[in-house]
């Protein structure tokens, strides 16, 4: 992909190059062109160039809810739009929810918006991004997302969910026991993983298992979402532990 439309800022591929940036504009009604050269850090901040314009602050829509968020200060996974709503549709009435790692609502906006869950718990690091999920909350008139600025670590076992989610890629595994005990019995684990291909019927399966310890796991489904890397796949795994 050339290039990805989000709100009314375009995103340019590292490789795409075009000198007509006005043109550009123009052509998909945009305000600001900008380039993003990776995310990083645990707050998932990116390192980018403004090619066109200047404001990089916008609204996306996206499966009938509204995000708003600054492209220079929090990242947006634009191949990740089906499972967001993948997981907004599995979620039943009356449900918890944790949403680790949520950014700016990714996850749990959707949920608000699609599904009658009793409460989601939504957990974030990074102040910037803990400021648009306040913001997002509101844009989309929910009234049953409590926003948690802190550390996935520290914030999710004072919690006890139905379901929760593990929406981040980078050393997730190293926090499933935290998010395995603050399952209730019965609940359903949403993991992701970056994954060699040869691993993915085996690796995250077995990292779950070995942190769920006297618990029981069943595999519900393994979903692939994008390739990651030449040979590495970013993969969700939803496992129900009792």
């Amino acid at each position: 992909m050339k290039y990805k439309k989000i709100g009314d800022v375009l995103i340019l591929d590292n490789n795409y190059s075009n000198d007509d940036y006005e043109e550009l504009s123009k052509k998909h009604n945009v305000k600001t062109i900008m380039k993003i050269d990776h995310i990083q850090g645990t707050k998932r901040e990116p390192v980018y160039k403004i090619l066109y314009g200047s404001e990089t602050e916008t609204i996306n829509k996206e499966n009938g809810c509204l995000f708003k968020l600054d492209l220079a200060k929090v990242m947006w996974s634009k191949g990740n739009n089906n499972e967001r709503l993948r997981i907004a549709k599995l979620v039943q009435d009356g449900e918890t929810v944790i949403d680790m790692f949520a950014g700016i609502g990714y996850f749990s906006i959707p949920i608000g918006v699609h599904s009658n869950a009793k409460q989601v718990y939504a957990i974030e690091i990074n102040p910037n991004s803990y400021n648009f999920l306040c913001d997002n909350i509101k844009l989309n008139k929910l009234d049953n997302i409590t926003p948690i600025l802190g550390d996935c670590k520290v914030e999710t076992p004072k919690l006890k969910a139905d379901r929760i989610l593990m929406g981040y890629v980078k050393t997730t595994h190293h926090y499933l026991n935290v998010a395995i005990d603050s399952l209730n019995e019965g609940g359903v684990l949403h993991y992701h993983e970056t994954v060699p291909e040869k691993l993915i019927e085996t690796r995250p399966l077995e990292r779950i298992v070995a942190q769920a310890g006297d618990r029981d796991v069943e595999l519900l489904k393994i979903t692939k979402i994008k390739k990651y890397a030449p040979g590495v796949e970013h993969v969700v795994i939803d496992a129900c532990i009792y």
